[in-house]
């Protein structure tokens, strides 16, 4: 695994105007996304996790300007790709892809898959004529797991397995180093998403890609991720090796995230104190003064009411948490590498 860095994340925001008013005038903010620093490593999985809500589907569309951030600087192969102008993106976009949640919303429902695969080829310029791209979509078919009979079907004459899996043809069509993956198994069936976690492993190792991988589901994280970093209310509160993020979470967040998690062991973290989520997720139009989790922290105490911690370091990782606070403060975009 190279140690050169492939996508690096530093301060992003990205915050949605409330309007309101005859001439719909912002009155507020939602602070979706609101200074996030991450970093994948080329040929590594990062995994963003968390609640519904916390803004780790917008960190994944803020990176390829699906939405516009405010302020931040993402780093593709070390080009800002929030400086470039937009006709820009477009060849870049070749080598940064994304998986949906949904794929029959990702699927054009008028296209066959033969075509819906050779779009990005024909956009890209990839293939000489009609001809190769069919065959090269026969064989993208193949090595993710479907049969060349399907090029001629529409996605609604498709599983939802079969459907993941084209978009995902679709998306190495174009041949490219990172894949951000947006919930991409979470609508599918246990069997499925299996098999799925299985291609995506698989075509790590044959072909070098990278993921940024978001899912809120930690046993499917666990499977896949090299790193993971945990995300509440716009922030990332704790980032590390997966082993270690998963295994002695430094978070309050993380722990009550795993211990709500079910188990069929009676003795699954019998030994440490319970830590239990309590009351609902504030407003990101309002997030609290000082730490954002402290109105539903079991260990909360004056000064994270008062003050909002930076992420302090913590063996491999990082914590924002002033219980973890015991070595020297992460400055912004003193990442840990993946």
């Amino acid at each position: 695994m190279s140690s050169v860095p492939l996508l690096e994340v530093e301060g992003l925001r990205t915050w949605f105007p409330i309007r309101a008013g005859l001439l719909q005038r912002p009155v507020g903010w939602i602070r979706a996304v609101d200074g996030v620093d991450l970093c994948v490593q080329a040929g590594a999985t990062v995994a963003l996790v968390g609640e519904s809500g916390c803004g780790k589907t917008t960190v994944g569309r803020s990176i390829l300007r699906l939405v516009e951030p405010q302020a931040g600087r993402v780093r593709f192969e070390g080009e800002d790709l929030l400086a470039l102008p937009r006709p820009s993106l477009r060849s870049l976009r070749r080598r940064l892809q994304i998986v949906f949640q949904d794929p029959l919303a990702a699927l054009d429902p008028r296209l066959r898959v033969r075509d819906a695969v050779a779009e990005g080829m024909e956009t890209h310029g990839i293939g000489a004529d009609r001809i190769e791209r069919e065959a090269r979509v026969a064989a993208l078919l193949e090595r993710v797991g479907l049969d060349s009979s399907l090029l001629g079907r529409f996605p609604h004459e498709l599983s939802g397995g079969q459907r993941q899996r084209v978009c995902i043809a679709r998306a190495l069509a174009v041949e490219p180093r990172l894949l951000i993956c947006d919930e991409s198994v979470s609508a599918l069936d246990v069997s499925i998403q299996a098999q799925i976690l299985n291609l995506l492993h698989d075509l790590r190792a044959e072909l070098g890609l990278s993921y940024l991988f978001i899912s809120h589901d930690l046993g499917v994280v666990r499977q896949l991720a090299d790193r993971v970093a945990v995300m509440y209310l716009g922030q990332i509160v704790e980032e590390g090796p997966t082993e270690q993020v998963l295994g002695d979470p430094q978070h309050p967040y993380t722990r009550a995230l795993l211990e709500a998690v079910p188990s069929l062991d009676p003795r699954a973290r019998r030994s440490a104190e319970r830590i239990r989520l309590r009351g609902e997720v504030p407003s990101p139009a309002q997030p609290p003064a000082g730490c954002r989790f402290h109105p539903r922290c079991p260990l909360v105490f004056d000064r994270c009411r008062r003050e909002a911690p930076a992420l302090f370091a913590v063996a491999a990782g990082a914590s924002r948490c002033f219980l973890a606070e015991q070595s020297t403060v992460r400055t912004t975009g003193d990442v840990p590498r993946a």
